[in-house]
């Protein structure tokens, strides 16, 4: 929670070979990675955090200085977990005394580095994802880390979660301009549990309703072009399941995969973020075998009933353009599918479609 002072930055990119812009689903417990013995299980890292909470808020009023006027305030927060306990998403009001606003957290852990990634998404700023912090947990106490820039100029910023086993654990936010040497804590935040079971947050008016016919949980199954931008004709046959959730009071939605696709099941986290200014939609994609990173968004928007959001990837070093189409939009179906292009959106191959049907409650 970098709040609204933190500047901008550029996301992160990585290549995108999986369906982008699905949502939360119940995760296989294939999408676990298995430990060596006697290694945590870091599946159950924020177990303690699920559901819904109050949240009072103590934020340095400017940060880096040297002020001592502090802004109290309130807020409400709820928690999901996601690729099967390997990664959380936490949707969050923050009644900031200029005024209310929505933000996300999403957070994914990798098995490789044994680290944690936490990023920040502020819902003012679609276009934004914050430079991610690293980290773990020790006992009661978890550490997180990371490089941004405040104002111009470079700075290490920490998030540490304190007394996280007690009836109201507890989250602060300090920055160093010094490399770490010294460190000024500018927010913190205090929690009291509401319901152990997430529920969402309650709607914006006036949010846009776009994805509200993705609410829900569904049975995919997908056609997938064995080689792209190869000339191949060859198809992969699999299906997948997912449910999506409604975030940032209706300007976002998230979710999360479980594909059981031919070379193993994967599971992966979707990120889409309404843009008010431009009226466009940002969805970004986590693949939850390299959840370190976040790929590069599409962008764009719904037109008579179709939604068709384009961005740029790499193939094989070359740089291409993605497009992914949302259409054939009913109460319960709905039809997605993915092209690229290797000549600047010319010509596209269309090298993933699925077939959504909604799953009886």
């Amino acid at each position: 929670m970098k709040g609204p002072s933190a500047s901008n930055g550029a996301l992160i990119q990585t290549r995108r070979d999986v369906m982008i812009a699905m949502a939360i689903a119940g995760v296989a417990s294939a999408c676990r990675p298995a430990f060596a013995s006697g290694r945590p299980d870091h599946a159950h890292d924020w177990d303690w955090l699920i559901g819904n909470w109050d949240v009072w808020h103590r934020r340095l009023k400017e940060r880096l200085a040297g002020s001592n006027e502090w802004q109290e305030f309130t807020g409400k927060s709820a928690l999901w977990l996601s690729l099967n306990g390997l990664g959380t998403i936490d949707d969050n009001i923050v009644d900031l005394p200029a005024g209310t606003y929505r933000g996300l957290t999403l957070r994914a852990f990798d098995p490789a580095s044994r680290k944690w990634s936490i990023w920040w998404v502020d819902g003012r700023n679609a276009s934004r994802i914050d430079p991610p912090v690293l980290g773990g947990f020790e006992g009661d106490t978890g550490i997180f880390v990371g490089e941004d820039t405040f104002k111009g100029r470079p700075v290490t910023v920490r998030f540490r979660w304190l007394d996280i086993h007690s009836a109201r654990p507890n989250w602060e936010q300090s920055m160093s301009a010094d490399g770490g040497k010294t460190w000024e804590v500018n927010w913190r935040n205090y929690f009291t549990r509401t319901n152990a079971k997430p529920s969402p947050l309650p709607r914006i008016e006036g949010a846009p309703r776009d994805f509200d016919f993705l609410v829900g949980s569904w049975h995919v199954r997908n056609r997938r072009l064995k080689q792209r931008l190869a000339g191949s004709t060859q198809w992969e046959e699999f299906d997948n399941s997912l449910v999506n959730w409604p975030v940032l009071g209706g300007f976002g939605n998230v979710g999360d995969n479980v594909f059981n696709a031919p070379g193993g099941t994967y599971c992966g986290v979707s990120l889409r973020v309404f843009d008010s200014e431009t009226r466009e939609w940002f969805s970004s994609w986590l693949d939850g075998r390299n959840p370190s990173q976040i790929g590069a968004p599409l962008r764009g928007s719904f037109k008579d009933g179709v939604g068709t959001f384009v961005g740029d990837d790499v193939s094989n070093g070359k740089p291409i353009k993605v497009r992914s189409q949302w259409s054939r939009i009913t109460a319960g179906s709905a039809h997605w599918e993915q092209a690229s292009s290797a000549d600047g959106g010319r010509t596209w191959e269309t090298n993933w479609i699925s077939e959504l049907t909604r799953k009886s409650s």
